[in-house]
């Protein structure tokens, strides 16, 4: 199986014009999504990570400004491979040349996503009419296999029901199958199983694995839930503050994990075999980003900040192949601390 980059997010920066000053949601962050694989975004509210996906989804804000690039490699029917950089590219040709056909979303809240006006079989066959140019009796054929391939039982006698006639978990197989109507190579998944409970949360995730092996597809999910996470990622991106603090496979972000806001993040998971009252959550708040961030932006709330972390940005620093991490608790001569320390 090729690993190579689908896409490519270089020092991509989105900031956008308010009332009380120029927002910086997105501070330059780089990464790469292999073909096939998953990558997990993970962080609290408010650390840019559905800015992040709406950008490579091309939805742009008017008072938004974008930098860097979001690099999308298409193969073409001879075999060789087509660069787009979405972040270049216009708006309307983004939807009309990647939206559907080879990037796709699914996102949190089925009953916002679904037109509650139209049948479902119209929904799920409209990407196909548009894209695959195919005729209606060839798209309902498609839709209908769809609908079973993600589980959906009677699936022609769902086509013409209407969003409420469904329950949560039906949806949000529709929404699914909605967005790979039109065979994508890549799908992102906008906190998929938030609405759901917990036993439709697990087939929903597994469904998702499927037919991601099936098709070769590559997926983002974006969630705060590390046990998703840890279900479903090959690799993990740690965002605070509008910039990866730290990216590894899922092995290293969880046995190995060196940036202290990851460790303040699983140590906030509840675990069953300590005998604790209470739930451990990092201290203090997320920075204004109306206001520059000076130095690095987690310092305040960091128990090991340095002194330099108060005056200068961390650099990059590579731990292996795959794990790196922006922090100065990684410079030689910086006190030796593990997560540990702080338990």
């Amino acid at each position: 199986m090729n690993r190579e980059p689908i896409l490519t997010v270089k020092n991509l920066k989105i900031s956008f014009h308010t009332k009380a000053g120029m927002l910086q949601a997105i501070r330059g962050i780089d990464f790469d999504l292999e073909r096939g694989k998953t990558l997990a975004i993970v962080g609290e509210s408010g650390s840019g990570k559905s800015v992040t996906v709406r950008a490579i989804m091309g939805i742009r804000s008017k008072n938004e400004d974008a930098g860097g690039s979001i690099l999308y490699r298409c193969r073409q029917d001879d075999g060789s491979v087509k660069e787009y950089d979405i972040i270049e590219m216009k708006k309307k040709d983004v939807i009309s040349q990647l939206c559907g056909k080879h990037i796709a979303m699914v996102f949190q809240d089925p009953m916002t996503t679904l037109d509650p006006t139209m049948t479902i079989g119209k929904q799920v066959m409209e990407g196909m009419r548009l894209h695959l140019h195919i005729t209606k009796d060839e798209a309902w054929k498609r839709a209908v296999a769809l609908l079973d391939e993600v589980g959906i039982t009677s699936p022609e006698t769902r086509m013409k029901q209407y969003p409420h006639q469904l329950s949560g978990g039906m949806r949000q197989r529709v929404v699914i199958a909605i967005a790979l109507s039109c065979e994508p190579d890549i799908l992102i998944c906008d906190e998929p199983t938030t609405a759901l409970d917990v036993t439709i949360q697990a087939k929903i995730l597994e469904l998702i694995a499927r037919i991601q092996r099936e098709r070769e597809i590559s997926v983002i999910y974006i969630t705060h839930d590390l046990g998703v996470v840890a279900k479903v990622a090959d690799s993990v991106a740690v965002m605070y503050a509008g910039h990866i603090v730290e990216q590894g496979t899922a092995r290293e972000i969880f046995y190995e994990p060196r940036h202290p806001y990851t460790w303040g993040l699983l140590d906030s998971v509840p675990d069953i075999s300590k005998d604790t009252e209470r739930l451990y959550s990092i201290p203090g708040n997320p920075p204004n980003l109306l206001s520059q961030v000076k130095g690095d932006a987690f310092a305040p709330r960091n128990q090991y900040a340095l002194a330099i972390d108060y005056e200068e940005e961390p650099p990059r620093f590579q731990i292996s192949d795959t794990h790196y991490v922006y922090s100065w608790l990684e410079d030689p001569r910086a006190p030796k601390i593990s997560r540990a320390a702080g338990k």
